[in-house]
């Protein structure tokens, strides 16, 4: 299939938006609350196709709204949802942070709004921050395991979904309907300020404003910025530079960071149905933390990065109401994406551009008994180069056609689930003579699946087991990188002979609740044959493609071999009793993951075991919190890593809700990291250079009339 075809394909599935007279309402209106300023469920999983109660869906999952949302509110994807189970976070600095769910991050997990890609490049690299702000979040759902396939085969770690407002959903009932947010955060000084505005023209069309401002200093760690193993190399260096750096404590420097947003919709709203789209552009300037030399000829950079994103959205759903079909909806977008590094003296290093558009079909089935389900197919392509000192990556283009399927039978205590999706890729490189590479182009069929089935053992007790099969295409970064990339510290290079990704994965479940008490577990395994990693290679290997030059990095070549994934996720809460008219409540997170490539050894930037407990007062117009999380060492570690210390961080949360009859307008105030623990995340690449936030002092105001 050629690009063209591709091509036509994909806007002959965008195009279909103005085929419809009218639309829908949104895929959860059956789940969606009397009172505009209600919330909705949050046991509903709404990026599962076919809504869904958690319960119900057989692999892990997450959804996080309202004050648990406001609570941990932080300026990146990956440090808001840090705290769900089997989620990490990328930390490579407090402003570009993006999740790892089950050990895998980057191409291997998809970063989403409302059901579409994120449009950016952050995961070509882990300085590069994701172009979705969380303040614009009404909730962030996570799918993590075989149900995240059907957003794409890349998915393979999970999916991540930030579902907003932009679009609206419903009519307000009252003539203007407003939300904001503002934020002080003492460990950056962070400054944030956030407002919507929805006002109803008629009974039938709602428009849509909103605008975010945030701004914050260097990160206070309350620690030394280097490890103790990089502090006594530098206090044994003859360089009195080099000496300086055992003493840096404190701050951190180049952390600082301005975001703005501004954004518009409008949708029009009836009993048979909606259509809505909307536009927005992001700026964010932010400072990329120094991974210090302690070399005296090396050079340590204090790079700032500019990044804009222009983007389009709209979204429809026409209900069908009869035979086969129950509605069709669609969801589209389009954006156009480029960010500069400027180097210290202010000159544009490297520029990288990028342009996306993806849509996505989907026909809801009609429930028949026991039997719904949804098919689909979805869109994407991206064009993207690179220009300047570190370019790492000719100009490419990725294009895929994907056709995808759920299947799910209920027949009352068991229930059975079959998903699919074929998807064919196309992806291509331009001759480069920088790079000195010739043109590309490889093309490849992938097929997926997944079978399941749930079994009550007893009642509000359901046991699942999930069997799927995975391919997936290698991306342009894995096939074509033949240069120097900084953000790594890397001369990255490609094979453009790399076969599919393929893997066979077991996941089981078992999930309770009852009176006063929940509890999920998941573990899973999963094996994988043709695994693309990164690999630290003799030089020569590097400096041949490179014309003989000398490197600027250390030489990692990606690879392909056999690898095993496994580990486990434990959630639960319980009610200990109550106290007057509060309730004390327990919960628990614990997540594991244990990575290895087959010959090589532990694969790199694993999280290591992870407890985390609260205890909480919670009433109906005040909640306290308090909550210790342990993150233990690390040290099952590739040849290219250093080990990582546990650590353990206490927290606490005091949420007021000052207005009696709106639970959407709260106070809270919380101090993370009480005791200024030195903290260092697995999964981060600049970990030795970068630890995480010290004590930080948080007041969220959020109201909404």
């Amino acid at each position: 299939m050629s690009h063209s075809t591709l091509l036509r394909a994909g806007c002959a599935v965008s195009a279909l938006c103005f085929a419809f007279p009218a639309f829908a309402q949104d895929a959860a209106a059956d789940t969606a609350p009397q009172s505009y300023h209600d919330q909705q469920r949050t046991d509903i999983v709404v990026t599962a196709i076919i809504p869904r109660r958690q319960g119900d869906i057989l692999s892990g999952t997450s959804v996080i709204s309202g004050d648990e949302l406001t609570r941990d509110l932080r300026p990146t994807i990956g440090d808001t949802l840090a705290h769900q189970p089997g989620v990490s976070a990328t930390s490579f600095g407090p402003n570009a942070s993006r999740p790892v769910l089950r050990g895998f991050q980057g191409e291997r997990v998809r970063i989403l709004t409302d059901g579409i890609g994120s449009f950016d490049v952050s995961n070509t690299s882990v300085d590069h921050a994701v172009a979705i702000n969380p303040l614009t979040a009404d909730r962030i759902e996570v799918l993590r395991g075989p149900a995240a396939l059907l957003y794409g085969s890349s998915a393979i770690g999970g999916v991540v979904n930030v579902i907003d407002s932009r679009i609206p959903r419903r009519m307000p009932d009252e003539p203007i309907h407003i939300d904001g947010i503002a934020t002080y955060g003492s460990a950056a000084n962070e400054r944030t300020g956030s407002g919507e505005i929805e006002v109803p023209i008629g009974d039938k069309f709602v428009v849509h404003f909103d605008g975010s401002y945030s701004k914050s200093g260097d990160l206070d760690t309350g620690s030394h910025i280097l490890t103790p193993a990089l502090r006594a190399q530098a206090a044994a260096s003859s360089d009195p530079d080099i000496q300086d750096l055992a003493s840096l404590y404190g701050k951190l420097p180049n952390s600082a960071a301005r975001t703005w947003e501004v954004a518009g919709g409008a949708a029009l709203i009836t009993d048979g149905g909606n259509l809505g789209f909307s536009v927005a552009h992001t700026d964010n300037f932010y400072g990329v933390p120094v991974r210090y030399s302690l070399d005296p000829d090396g050079e340590a950079e204090k790079v700032r990065l500019h990044m804009k994103q222009d983007r389009a959205d709209m979204r429809a759903e026409l209900p069908v109401n009869g035979g086969f079909l129950e509605s069709i909806r669609l969801r589209a977008g389009f954006a156009d994406y480029q960010h500069q590094e400027i180097e210290e003296d202010g000159a544009v290093g490297t520029t990288f551009y990028n342009q996306s558009i993806e849509s996505r079909l989907e026909l809801v089935q009609a429930k028949r008994g026991g039997w719904d389900g949804a098919i689909g197919a979805q869109f994407f392509a991206r064009d993207f180069h690179v220009d300047g000192e570190e370019k790492f990556l000719p100009r490419n283009r990725t294009e895929q056609l994907g056709f995808f399927t759920l299947q799910s039978l209920d027949f009352g205590s068991t229930r059975v689930e079959l998903g699919g999706r074929y998807e064919h890729s196309e992806v291509s490189a331009d001759a480069d003579d920088t790079l000195l590479n010739p043109a590309y182009h490889r093309s490849f069929d992938a097929l997926s699946g997944s079978l399941g089935i749930s079994q009550e053992v007893m009642p509000g007790w359901r046991m699942g087991l999930n069997l799927s099969r995975t391919e997936r295409a290698p991306s342009a970064e894995e096939l074509f990188a033949r240069g120097n990339h900084a953000g790594t510290q890397a001369f990255e290079l490609g094979n453009p002979d790399f076969g599919m990704e393929k893997s066979w994965g077991i996941e089981g479940t078992l999930r309770g609740q009852g009176e006063g008490y929940s509890i999920s577990l998941s573990a899973y395994h999963n094996w994988f044959n043709g695994y693309i990693y990164d690999s630290l290679t003799d030089d020569s290997v590097c400096m041949t493609v490179n014309g003989g030059q000398p490197l600027d990095f250390p030489c990692y070549q990606n690879l392909q071999a056999d690898a095993r994934y496994l580990g486990f996720e434990a959630e639960g809460s319980l009610k200990l009793g109550e106290i007057g008219d509060y309730k004390v409540n327990l919960d628990g997170v614990a997540d594991y993951v244990r990575a290895t490539i087959v010959g090589s050894g532990p694969a790199p930037r694993i999280p290591p075991l992870r407890l985390l407990g609260g205890l909480e007062l919670q009433g109906d117009r005040m909640s306290l919190r308090g909550e210790v999380e342990h993150s233990f060492a690390q040290n099952r570690i590739s040849d290219t890593e250093t080990p990582t210390d546990g650590f353990t961080l206490v927290n606490a949360s005091l949420s007021v809700k000052p207005f009696k009859g709106n639970d959407r307008t709260t106070i809270t105030l919380s101090a993370n990291n009480i005791f200024d623990v030195e903290a260092r995340r697995a999964a981060s690449f600049l970990k030795d250079y970068a630890p995480l936030a010290g004590r930080d002092i948080r007041l969220t105001a959020r109201l909404s009339i």
